[in-house]
């Protein structure tokens, strides 16, 4: 397995280095000026600024880029670059479809291309599991295949792969039947053997922070020993996890976070051989900046011979956010981000030149930024790879087809034995925040005359909130319904309700820096009344809030009981 560190285009050698510094102070000067000239400064604003901008009408480019570059959840992220294109794997838990892939051109602007996992492999994920399912993953390129691996907590490590990273991808395949096993990350050593990495959970097998390195069959299929701990982070890096192999030269590289989630920092372990012993240094924290915990990610070189690590930093409700740094090298190991006191241990760049990502250097560059996709018009084949269900979906949960240029949405049967609140019902089309401050709007037509029925936009988390059109006895009303602690049993409450002419209702929340929610619904899409109380979102088990369209189920929907759901749309 080819990692995204291709050992022969390693930079070695001080002068190397001189002159790469030498280029980063020139480009952001130059960039700083450019900018300047062609786009005078504004006045501050809590939302997030883009990760690139035009700076003038004539096609020219900011040559800095600003983190995060991806303002939302793809947690855990590992990247490879194969020839000019740039792939991204992430987290996707329990959501349908999973493994998500993103594709760059120049590291700093991502589409979703698509996803590895179009089901999870187990009839377990036909319910809800929240904290469960694909834990990070990893993205390697070996003898012309794309391979996808992720560990399942509760089942093992599976493995994917394809030709082309947009699909189609082969069945999942289980490679190791395991419990806690998780993060593996295989590798292919200079000798041609085979070898997987990976961490443990403590929630199922009792203890972490060990990382493991287990030998792979010839055809990387199954794991033929019992494996060696090549490193107990103990109290020095407790809770290391998330375990990346590279080569450069005659050292093996680790890549792999300790310190937990919100504030951690990432560790880099080198030896001369894949099963230690290793030498241990931290390369990257918080440093003096606003990033708190950055770490776990994955390492990609240039065409051009830059280095770079693409990691997550932890922002509660909204998630794993996607976070770019530069990679230098300075007496054989890494150092990730600026360095301003020069002890080797790097503080994440805000602002930073772009990186030369192709072949043709910045010229390759567009004007026009290109971000993952956060609307839909609901107008083509298939969902946009921006949704994913709550659970392994059923074909009769929603069509394409059945109006053109809208979502059917048909309710499902309440889950046994589960708790009644949204977070527990499979039929729960969900999709990222993509920004601190957003307004996102959807108009859905409730239909049918079943009392009871609801259809409506919510964001979810261990908390919920949400704004529906729902049938009555005597009609329509709007609602709005929250609920707390709703994955640990929490129930949810109507908070406020008004009655409306029909079931076709344009519904709205707005998304204030913190994570402050208000919800409001419109007739006519042009005048929106606030109904309900302002709320905050919370994070959910491993995830960051979602917003999300639902149906409500029904125990015994007639035919008639449907939604369409005309367009969702994010500013």
């Amino acid at each position: 397995m080819r990692s995204g560190a291709t050992p022969a285009s390693f930079p070695t050698g001080e002068s190397h280095r001189g002159r790469l510094l030498l280029w980063v102070a020139a480009g952001f000067l130059l960039g700083a000026a450019l900018a300047l000239l062609a786009d005078p400064p504004k006045e501050s604003s809590s939302a997030p600024p883009p990760a690139a901008k035009p700076a003038s009408a004539d096609g020219r480019v900011d040559r800095t880029f600003r983190n995060p570059i991806l303002f939302a959840d793809w947690s855990d992220p590992d990247v490879l670059r194969v020839g000019d294109d740039y792939w991204l794997v992430a987290s996707s838990f329990h959501e349908v479809p999973g493994l998500p892939i993103l594709h760059s051109k120049d590291l700093v602007r991502w589409t979703v291309a698509g996803h590895a996992a179009p089901r999870l492999p187990s009839p377990r994920y036909d319910v809800p599991r929240h904290g469960g399912g694909v834990w990070a993953p990893s993205i390697r390129y070996d003898d012309g295949w794309f391979q996808v691996w992720y560990g399942d907590p509760d089942l093992g490590i599976f493995t994917t792969r394809a030709r082309d990273p947009r699909g189609p991808w082969e069945p999942l395949r289980l490679v190791k039947d395991a419990r806690g096993w998780i993060d593996p990350c295989p590798f292919r050593d200079t000798d041609g053997s085979l070898w997987l990495v990976h961490a443990w959970a403590k929630s199922r097998a009792g203890f972490n922070g060990i990382l493991t390195v287990n030998r792979l069959s010839t055809d990387g299929l199954s794991v033929v020993d019992d494996g060696v701990k090549v490193f107990d982070g103990g109290t020095r890096h407790p809770t290391i996890e998330g375990p990346k192999l590279y080569r450069r030269g005659e050292w093996v590289y680790l890549f792999a976070p300790a310190g937990g989630v919100k504030s951690g920092w990432q560790t880099v372990l080198r030896s001369k051989s894949v099963l230690g012993p290793f030498e241990e240094r931290i390369v990257l924290d918080q440093g003096g900046t606003p990033v708190n915990g950055p770490h776990q990610g994955g390492l990609v070189d240039t065409p051009s011979g830059e280095w770079w690590f693409v990691h997550f930093q932890d922002r509660g409700p909204y998630g794993r956010i996607t976070h770019l740094q530069p990679v230098a090298w300075r007496d054989g190991w890494p150092v990730i981000g600026e360095d301003p006191d020069g002890d080797g241990k790097g503080q994440p760049v805000l602002v930073h030149p772009r990186p030369d990502a192709g072949r043709r250097g910045h010229a390759a560059i567009p004007a026009t930024p290109a971000s993952p996709q956060v609307s839909d018009e609901f107008d083509g084949p298939a969902l946009s790879p921006m949704w994913a269900w709550n659970a392994n979906p059923s074909p009769g949960w929603s069509s394409l087809a059945a109006r053109s240029g809208a979502l059917r949405l048909f309710p499902a049967s309440r889950v046994a034995n589960a708790p009644a609140a949204l977070a527990h019902q499979p039929n729960v089309l969900r999709t990222r925040l993509s920004a601190e401050r957003l307004v996102a709007t959807t108009l859905v037509e409730l239909r049918g005359e079943t009392p009871g029925a609801a259809s409506g936009l919510a964001v979810l988390g261990r908390d919920t909130a949400f704004v529906a059109v729902a049938r009555t006895a005597d009609g329509w009303e709007a609602v709005f319904s929250s609920g707390v602690d709703v994955l640990e049993g929490g129930s949810e409450r109507v908070v406020a309700r008004r009655s409306v002419r029909s079931g076709r209702l344009h519904l709205r929340v707005t998304v204030e820096t913190g994570a402050r929610l208000r919800f409001a619904t419109s007739e006519d899409g042009t005048l929106f009344t606030p109904i309900g109380g302002e709320v905050v979102a919370r994070e959910a088990a491993w995830v960051g809030a979602r917003l999300a369209l639902f149906t409500s189920p029904l125990e015994h929907p007639a035919p008639t009981d449907f939604t369409d759901v005309d367009w969702f749309r994010v500013e």
